[in-house]
Formats: structure tokens, sequence, C-alpha cells
């Protein structure tokens, strides 16, 4: 990515104010808004705005405290709360909605920013994303538990483009009463998106906080991508981007051009053995040493499903092989065994932007034991080749494993 400051004129005339720009790597995208927590456009603000810009969006975020202090830039120290509740209190609040408008007006002008534009907030700009959607012309609102907005519920009905909304069961801002209301009014609108995270605090999504939550945050982030692309893309053939990725590791076995097809700081994760690597160093020494030089010569990947997402691409597969050499990411410091190992598989491949973002790759390694011969699968609730048989014949015998079957009929 690409970033600036720019300077945008006030829609009252009153000034100008600075916002930071982020441009995604093909300098071109789908306009989004980032409206900042009560923190200021500070380090955490211009990272999210960084990951957004890498999915493939130009990212605009102003600094709607202007008004009050230009640049402001806090930290979460106890000093710095306190200074950040001074300035949420003496904000004005329709001053921020017009900033919001003024920074949409600016960014569709921008020659990088690519037909829509929509608004994304976290807390106090949460808030402001709800109220975009009821009084800006957002193509698409999103709002990571934002405060207030049960006082402004009479405004829904002026609402016309697609609205997300992320909700923290015990948002101390964002008592039940007010999440109650929230939900009452807004339910079942046409567009609308409401979203209760179990379990979670105010700001579950701000990495490295108090409250962070990865798997709300993870669910949230690939909620509001969804919603995103949906209004306003990109779009991008993921299909064809994760066979060429398939390509480079097992046909042509090329290193460079495997990680070619990937972010700059990608990893990967074999859940059974734990292998894989995160950032470009470690994932690149995976592959060198360890994975794409390391698969037998026969080794066949056969297409099952493929289920294409907003975010990510589903492969259910089978893996098969013959052990003819030491397969470090499946069966590391097994010596070769010489024997034919059939398994269904399954990759959960996630993508930012154009590339590969991750891997997860699940498979049945007690199977694979059992077909090396290594587990002796007597006794055992486990099996075999036969795992991949009956995924191909889903005719042939079920429940042959449980002791009990024979005599529920």
């Amino acid at each position: 990515m690409t970033s600036q400051t720019i300077q945008i004129k006030a829609s009252d005339g009153t000034g100008t104010f600075n916002a930071y720009l982020s441009v995604p790597p093909g300098g071109k995208g789908p306009g989004l808004v980032l409206a900042q927590e009560i923190f200021g456009v500070n380090q955490t603000m211009r990272d999210v705005a960084d990951y957004y810009a890498e999915e493939g969006y130009v990212v605009l975020v102003p600094d709607v405290f202007w008004r009050q202090e230009p640049g402001v830039e806090l930290g979460y120290t106890p000093d710095d709360w306190q200074r950040a509740f001074g300035f949420f209190q003496g904000f004005d609040e329709n001053k921020g909605v017009e900033d919001i408008q003024a920074s949409l007006t600016a960014l569709r002008e921008r020659p990088e920013c690519v037909d829509k534009a929509g608004v994304l907030g976290f807390c106090l700009g949460g808030k402001l994303a709800y109220l975009a959607a009821c009084r800006t012309d957002a193509d698409v609102s999103i709002g990571y538990y934002g405060v207030g907005i049960e006082k402004a519920l009479d405004e829904a009905r002026n609402i016309k483009g697609r609205l997300v909304l992320h909700l923290a069961e015990n948002d101390q801002f964002c008592p039940p009463e007010a999440r109650t209301a929230i939900l009452e009014a807004l339910s079942g609108r046409k567009s609308t998106e409401l979203y209760v995270y179990a379990g979670v605090d105010h700001a579950f999504a701000r990495q490295g906080g108090e409250h962070f939550h990865k798997p709300s945050a993870l669910m949230a982030h690939q909620r509001s991508v969804t919603a995103l692309k949906a209004e306003m893309g990109p779009h991008f053939d993921y299909s064809a981007l994760w066979d060429k990725h398939c390509e480079y590791e097992f046909a042509t076995r090329h290193v460079a051009d495997t990680m070619s097809t990937m972010v700059a700081e990608p990893y990967v994760n074999h859940i059974p053995t734990m292998t894989g690597g995160v950032g470009h160093k470690m994932l690149s020494r995976f592959y060198q040493h360890h994975f794409v030089n390391s698969n037998p010569p026969d080794t066949a990947l056969i297409p099952i499903s493929r289920t294409i997402g907003a975010t990510q691409i589903v492969d259910e597969l089978l893996f098969c092989f013959t052990h003819t050499c030491e397969i470090d990411w499946m069966l590391p410091g097994i010596a070769p065994t010489g024997k034919r190992v059939e398994i269904p598989l399954v990759a959960i491949v996630k993508f930012r932007g154009d590339k590969l973002y991750h891997e997860h790759i699940y498979w049945d390694q007690a199977s694979v034991l059992v077909q090396i011969g290594k587990l002796d699968s007597k006794g055992l609730p486990v099996a075999g080749i036969q795992t991949a048989h009956k995924l191909l014949d889903e005719t042939l015998p079920s429940n042959t494993l449980m002791p009990s079957w024979n005599t529920s009929a």
C-alpha cells in the first residue's frame, strides 16, 4: 500500500482538515471512509486503514476532532483515556457527520477511487457510520460497537444503503436496554444486518486492546468485507488465484512463484501437524525446504467440491500419494514406507485483495498413520483408505466402527 495525508475542505466553509489516505497495491478500488475511535487518527486507525487497503479499498481516515484540536493522536494510557473522553464530550456530532459526507465527496473525486464509497467506523466512529447511513450518500455503512445509536433510532427511516452493525454483548457503553432498543428498531429492515457477539466487551476488534477477542474480530471482519464487496466490490477470481497457487506448489514446484501469489506477510497452518509458517521469511523457508520439494512424484489432488465466498475458498478434495519420500509437513520424521495413501482433505483459503492471506489445512492424521502402517486401527474408532473410498461412494457401509449399530435396529 501507499499512504499520505491530504486536506479536505469542510462543507460549511470554516476551513480544512487532515485525512490519512491509504491506497491498495493495485492503485485503485472502491472508496471507504474510516471513522475514528475517540483516540483520534492514531497508529491503530492507520493500521486499520492499511488493512482495508490491502483488501482492495481506497481508505480515507478524516480527523473529525479538528474543530476542537487538529491532529489528535492518543494512546491508551489512563491520561489518554481522560483526554479522549474530553474530546468525545465536546464533539459536535452533527458537524462530524457533515465532515464524513465531505470525506465521501472528496474520496469519490480522487482518481484512485472507483465508483462507489462507504463508511466504516469504531466506537464514536460506529455511531457516525450509523448516522452516515441515515444522512449521507454512503453506499454501505458499517458500525462497530457504536456509542449512542439508540438515541438516534428515529432517523432509521432515512436509511437507503446497506447497514451493518456489530454489537458487543457486554459493552458497558451500550447496555442491554440500549442494545434491545437497537435490535427492536432495526431488525427485519431490508439491507440491514445486526450481529451481537456473545461474551465480548466494547472494542473487541481493536488488536492488542484489553478487550480484543480474535474469534469475534475475525467473524466481524469477514461479515464487513462481505457487505462491502456485495455493494461495491472489488471482485476477484479466487478460484483461478488458488488454482495457480496450487500449480506452483505441486506442478512446477517453484517457491518464488508460490510466494508471489500471497500477501507480503502470509501464513499457513497444517492443523494436524502444526506445520507451515507465519510471515514471508518463515513461510519461504518452509516452502523451500519442507514442502514444495518434499512431496512424492505421484502426488495428486482430486477435487470433490469448492465453495467460493466473499473472502475465502473452501476446497474439499482427495489428497493421494505413495509414501516414497519423507513428507516433512504431513509425516515429519517418518521414513518412507512405500505405502499408498488416499485421504479426504479440506483447505480453507483466505484472501486479501487478489492475494492469498492464509491457508488452514485439515485432514485425518489417524487415517494417514493407519495407511502407512504406523497405527494399528484394531479397537480404535479410526479407519484407513476406506474414508477416501466412502467420500466417493456414499453407498459403502456406514457405522462400521460402531459396535452398537447392529443392535439399534
